[in-house]
């Protein structure tokens, strides 16, 4: 299978040899960031030759060879180019060379490595110059860098294209996802004043269950059997935080328990949950044409998935009219639903909810609204994100109902902070509020029982 010409068939000893399996991801993204930090030239080159490759490789024949043989070509190639300009390069250095022209090649160029670096949650590109990653809850800068511009928009292309999408001038601000569902926001000019802004959720590979939410100390044992047992008992539930606090990640979690004998349907802008059951079906928004036409939005699928005969609706997050349409299908037979919304506390996400609701322009009084706020929705999960970086259940609030005009909420659980360590980390210790929330007698006549001391405010959790 002829890949490229027959002029650059030449090859070096050393060009035999295979790159490199990935075994350790975190290292050689590391080692090639030092590289480039040593050897900025190595962008340029990089960009040059990644035009040489599209001259001179079969682009119609790529997607049809193994990545092994593709990458066996890539090697040749980048050596011989290597030896041509008299670029110094050791073995090691000439490997991470040509891995990073495949990305280039196949992948989304310079930031690749950070996207197979498990220990990274955010990539942060901050114009073509500038670009930092959030490790373990902290921001840091990294190396990596663009060409310049016109480098970082083409990757920005590949990854909007890929989902359909696009970004330019007309349409300056887009979101999308990539392959492995990792979430994407791109602006560019003119409303990003210095350059294109790209911000990168990565999508774990390895779904946060409640298991390992202990493990990392987010959330203790007897209130993650709580929630699984409102789960399980079709307790309707928000799931409220700030940006990046995990909200998505707990609501993956929730759904765990949910019952495989269940239909869902999930709902949102950019499709990140990981439901493991057998039966769900998953929908997603869809921005403007062009023309300014075609758009369809959270409230058009909520609207259509109450005619698909779920059992249960999960709303990705919930931050418009859509409200309305959601606490409708909560107090209509969908009990035991599930979204998300932007708070910082559990008696803010009720405002923030009333807010919404009113935007669909329906003729309520704010009292109506309420009643069905507290009808809808029985339990409210609150999550922050600390100033050490770690992310935690800062309280459980149940929705007892309506007092006046007024909803009626009692913290269950809550996270009592007590100061910091030497290393700045937060010293806290979660604690039951002495409330034995009401939805624990009807949990019970389902056959899902909490033992006392859960709610007992002198027990250590």
């Amino acid at each position: 299978m002829r890949l490229i010409s027959d002029r650059w068939r030449v090859a070096t000893a050393n060009a035999e040899q295979e790159l490199e399996p990935q075994l350790q991801v975190n290292k050689e993204a590391k080692f090639y960031e030092e590289l480039v930090a040593s050897k900025p030239a190595l962008i340029d080159e990089k960009v040059k030759l990644h035009g040489h490759i599209i001259d001179e490789f079969n682009l119609s024949m790529i997607d049809r060879v193994s990545t092994e043989d593709l990458a066996r070509e890539v090697k040749r190639f980048v050596s011989e180019y290597v030896l041509r300009e008299r670029i110094a390069l050791n073995q090691k250095e000439l490997e991470a060379f040509a891995a990073e022209v495949l990305d280039e090649m196949v992948g989304l160029g310079p930031i690749e490595p950070l996207l197979k670096d498990p220990t990274i949650n955010d990539i942060l590109i901050n114009t073509h110059n500038s670009v930092y990653v959030e490790r373990y809850g902290q921001l840091e800068p990294t190396p990596v860098r663009f060409k310049d511009e016109a480098h970082l928009l083409r990757i920005v292309n590949k990854m909007v294209a890929a989902v359909g999408r696009r970004v330019d001038e007309s349409s300056p601000l887009v979101d999308a996802r990539l392959p492995d569902g990792s979430r994407v926001n791109v602006a560019v000019r003119p409303v990003a004043v210095d350059g294109p802004l790209v911000s990168i959720r990565k999508f774990s590979k390895r779904p946060f269950s409640f298991d390992r939410l202990i493990e990392i100390g987010a959330i203790k044992a007897p209130i993650a059997d709580v929630l699984k047992g409102a789960v399980k008992g079709r307790i309707s539930i928000i799931v409220s935080g700030g940006t990046g606090s995990g909200k998505t990640t707990m609501l993956n979690a929730l759904s765990a328990f949910i019952s495989s004998k269940e239909r869902l349907i999930t709902i949102e802008d950019a499709a990140e949950l990981q439901l493991q059951q057998p039966h769900v079906a998953r929908m997603e928004t869809r921005p403007p044409n062009i023309e300014g036409k075609g758009e369809i939005r959270q409230r058009e699928l909520v609207k259509n998935a109450l005619r698909m005969r779920p059992d249960r609706i999960i709303l990705g997050e919930c931050r418009g009219e859509e409200a309305f349409d959601m606490l409708q299908a909560m107090n209509t037979g969908h009990e035991g639903s599930m979204t998300t919304i932007h708070a910082n506390n559990p008696r803010d996400a009720m405002r923030r909810l009333e807010q919404m609701v009113g935007m669909a322009a329906m003729p309520m009084t704010a009292s109506s609204i309420r009643g069905q706020i507290a009808s809808a929705i029985q339990l409210v999960v609150q999550l922050q994100r600390l100033s050490d970086g770690k992310r935690r259940v800062m309280s459980i609030a149940e929705i007892t109902g309506m007092e006046g005009e007024v909803i009626q909420m009692q913290e269950i659980f809550k996270f009592v902070r007590e100061g910091l360590d030497e290393h700045s980390h937060v010293i806290g210790a979660f604690r039951a509020t002495g409330v034995r929330p009401k939805f624990a007698q009807d949990l019970k006549a389902h056959g899902i029982e909490f033992p006392a001391h859960i709610f007992d405010p002198t027990t250590t959790l």
